[in-house]
């Protein structure tokens, strides 16, 4: 078999299943999605496809040549093994989300917890996810990166320790402050406190995650402004940052995501300074995470009571009523395009 064949195999017991083939010699290359993984590459001789939806016999993926099937019901099919990251259109409309409903946690990738925040991730154009590591220590993660458009770790609640290519020694994630990873850049989480939670945005809402077993982190000094298919490296820290006024009832702490992304995402920090504010949104995406406080929210036809870790996304022009907001109420905020 050549680099470009696969052996697939079904993996109803996903995690059962990558526990057996790895403690065998194969060794994970890429897995996706990362908060439910239904689909693994290892490699080794042969390579395999691990997948959770897959049934019946052995398949072999090749490169070229026509699709067919053998007399014992093996296939051979053809295409590209790992997605390109492509923007699905988005499909626009009031979602919300509560912690208080119970939804359930997902055991994602390096045995973190994953809470969807997103009805129907707006027909795959996002992904946003609560993410917990109950019990802190070392992250069992590799070097890795993802073939994505845009992707944000906000945390919420902690401390994660993370080490990135081209951008220095590790360095300590706190709580308020962020990083976006622009897309392919290797990085590593390395070591968390006990209770860490994150916000994770990412675009599309299915991306691959690739493990690069050849690079070491950290790989030399910082190099200053280097860009990502475009998009600079962002550690956004919460000390010192400034607030300014922004929206009517807000005021907003800038992260500098807008420019470094070149107008892919903006994100900042809102904190309200009114019992009331009223806005119109008007980019095509827009996410808001309860970080501190509560309010009532007039949107999508209904009234909405929200408060810490509930999440919500608004549609384009129409017009959002915040009411009844208690004092200290922050909210994160994320737009596709950026401001």
């Amino acid at each position: 078999m050549d680099d470009d064949t696969e052996l697939v195999l079904a993996a109803p017991d996903f995690g059962a299943e990558l526990a057996f083939w790895t403690g065998r010699g194969w060794r994970l290359e890429a897995i996706w999605p990362a908060d439910d993984p239904q689909v693994a590459r290892l490699g080794g001789s042969p390579r395999l496809r691990l997948e959770r939806a897959a049934q019946g016999s052995a398949t072999l993926r090749m490169a070229g040549g026509a699709p067919a099937t053998s007399p014992a019901g093996h296939r051979i099919e053809t295409g590209p093994a790992v997605p390109a990251y492509a923007l699905p259109e988005v499909q626009t409309g009031f979602g919300l989300r509560r912690l208080a409903d119970g939804d359930p946690w997902m055991i994602g990738r390096a045995g973190m917890h994953y809470r969807d925040l997103v009805p129907d991730r707006l027909g795959g154009a996002i992904i946003a996810s609560h993410i917990r590591i109950p019990d802190g220590g070392p992250v069992p993660d590799m070097v890795h990166y993802h073939t994505i458009g845009f992707q944000l770790i906000w945390c919420y609640r902690g401390w994660v320790d993370l080490v990135y290519e081209d951008q220095g020694p590790p360095f300590r994630l706190t709580a308020g402050s962020c990083v976006i990873q622009p897309p392919e850049i290797r990085h590593r989480v390395l070591h968390a406190s006990d209770g860490i939670e994150v916000v994770e945005i990412g675009v599309p809402a299915v991306h691959v995650t690739t493990i690069d077993h050849a690079m070491e982190l950290p790989n030399g000094p910082a190099v200053p402004g280097r860009r990502f298919q475009g998009q600079r490296f962002v550690h956004h820290r919460a000390e010192g940052a400034p607030w300014a006024p922004a929206t009517p009832g807000f005021a907003a702490r800038e992260t500098g995501i807008a420019e470094a992304t070149g107008g892919v995402a903006g994100v900042r920090l809102l904190r309200t300074e009114g019992a009331e504010a009223r806005f119109t949104p008007e980019a095509e995406i827009h996410f808001a995470f309860v970080l501190e406080g509560a309010l009532t929210l007039e949107a999508g036809g209904g009234r909405h009571r929200v408060g810490p870790a509930d999440a919500f996304v608004l549609p384009p022009g129409e017009e959002v009523a915040m009411t009844g907001i208690d004092p200290g109420t922050e909210l994160l905020e994320v737009t596709l395009p950026g401001r």
